[in-house]
């Protein structure tokens, strides 16, 4: 598949925004994209990825969002995989493990698009050292821990600054309901639902 058709085809990807707290401090795990990534190079970002093959045939422990369709064990256990790879870090295989708080589609015209679920995670769920990254791949540069209230210092892309202010929102009020947004594109507009 070419670029061009790279750029048209909008593939499941999942997202995990990796929460731990540092001295009574929400802290999230982000690290930064290469120079030479064809998709938001030099950004820093959460662990995830597209959602491949594999995932559909893959175990998740529990019973999976609804709002993630059809594909819901796919889209989890590809947030589990792609946090693995990309820091090392291991979640268990289970959904009680993650959260789901955000859904957003690639606008137009970028060279790749994804229909991305963001899943919110704790480090305290985590079944290995939060702090050892020697087993990532070497997708994400940067892997570190970072105050909630500083990651706006960061170059980020658009969407993750709106995840970072919904995860913000979620940890104000923990017991209140959520619905996940849905942020898309149509007719040439932005547009957020709620699901």
């Amino acid at each position: 598949m070419n670029e061009l058709d790279k750029s048209k085809v909008i593939r499941d990807a999942a997202t995990v925004v990796l929460l731990r707290e540092i001295s009574g401090v929400p802290h999230v795990l982000m690290g930064q994209r290469g120079a030479n990534a064809a998709f938001m190079p030099n950004k820093y970002v959460f662990p995830g990825g597209a959602v491949d093959t594999i995932d559909h045939s893959g175990f998740l422990d529990g019973v999976a969002d609804t709002r993630l369709g059809g594909q819901a064990t796919g889209i989890c256990v590809a947030a589990l995989r792609e946090l693995l790879e990309e820091t090392g870090l291991r979640l268990p295989p289970r959904y009680g493990a993650l959260r789901f708080i955000f859904r957003a589609i690639t606008p137009p015209g970028r060279p790749r698009r994804f229909d991305a679920r963001f899943f919110m995670a704790r480090a305290s769920d985590l079944i290995n050292d939060p702090d050892n990254f020697s087993n990532a791949c070497d997708e994400l540069s940067h892997l570190h821990w970072i105050a909630l209230g500083e990651s706006k210092t960061l170059e980020l892309p658009f969407i993750t600054s709106v995840v970072l202010a919904e995860v913000s929102a979620i940890l104000q009020q923990p017991e209140a309901k959520h619905n996940p947004p849905f942020f898309y594109h149509e007719d040439g507009r932005s547009h957020f639902a709620l699901l």
